[in-house]
């Protein structure tokens, strides 16, 4: 009797052996505008499933270059569908686990401890405006989103000469943190991390572009069932929380 008890109880242990999945680390290609937001919500996930979490944060533009050029990525989260759909048109994005996760805002800040006054974003066209930060408007997702609105507002051809194109939105928020440029814009959550710039103007919705962060697993992932699980953690409530902690809009 006491022989089955020790033979079932290593069965048992034996197949909880083999069943339990192994801890992997998984590499998430990410917006660099989702950096402090991630970079939380992965310690939360690591401390519950024992799974490491490495970034590659950088403009979303760089990151599908990366991922078509055979980078290994297991999750995308990307700060526009353009990127994405440019993803999944050539088969690079696993079927069924794509979703519109977050949307932003964009905003006009300046130094807190600068003279230059901007009311709104015709004020940009000002003489004491002479230098203003973007992320990469021919590539770069806030970069695009901010040439939208200045297009729909009708500034873009005056203030084109103006601008210092960057290579992401920590970039721009660098530039006017430095005192290199009088102004730049930027998603509304980059700026809240910043305490040596203030917000001018924020862009209202209506006037904004349609900003949304899409996510998926890469169908290249060599972890795909353990890219699955955090995909799910990503999309679930404990990390939208930390997502509208940073300013983010959580889509249903």
């Amino acid at each position: 009797m006491g022989f089955c008890r020790f033979g079932i109880l290593s069965f048992v242990f034996a197949f909880s052996a083999v069943a339990a999945p192994r801890p992997v680390e998984l590499n998430v290609f990410a917006a660099a505008s989702l950096t402090d937001a991630l970079q939380e919500v992965a310690t939360s996930y690591e401390n519950k499933t024992g799974d490491k979490v490495a970034f590659n944060f950088g403009a979303s533009s760089l990151l599908a270059r990366q991922i078509i050029e055979g980078a290994p990525a297991d999750i995308f989260f990307s700060a526009d569908e353009a990127k994405m759909n440019g993803l999944e048109a050539r088969g690079l994005i696993l079927k069924g686990t794509r979703k519109s996760r977050l949307s932003n805002s964009l905003v006009i800040v300046v130094s807190a401890d600068g003279d230059v006054k901007i009311d709104g974003p015709k004020d940009l066209a000002s003489a004491k405006v002479n230098r203003i930060a973007l992320a990469e408007p021919k590539s770069v997702p806030v970069g695009i989103y901010a040439k939208q609105f200045l297009e729909k507002v009708k500034l873009w051809s005056a203030l084109e000469p103006k601008i210092v194109p960057t290579e992401n939105v920590r970039a721009a928020l660098a530039a006017i943190e430095s005192g290199n440029v009088d102004a730049a814009i930027v998603y509304k959550t980059d700026a809240a991390i910043s305490k040596t710039i203030k917000v001018a103007y924020e862009v209202p919705p209506t006037e904004g572009p349609d900003i949304v962060y899409p996510l998926a697993v890469v169908k290249e992932s060599k972890n795909q069932a353990a890219a699955k699980r955090l995909l799910i953690y990503l999309n679930g409530s404990s990390a939208a929380r930390v997502f509208e902690k940073y300013g983010f809009i959580v889509l249903p």
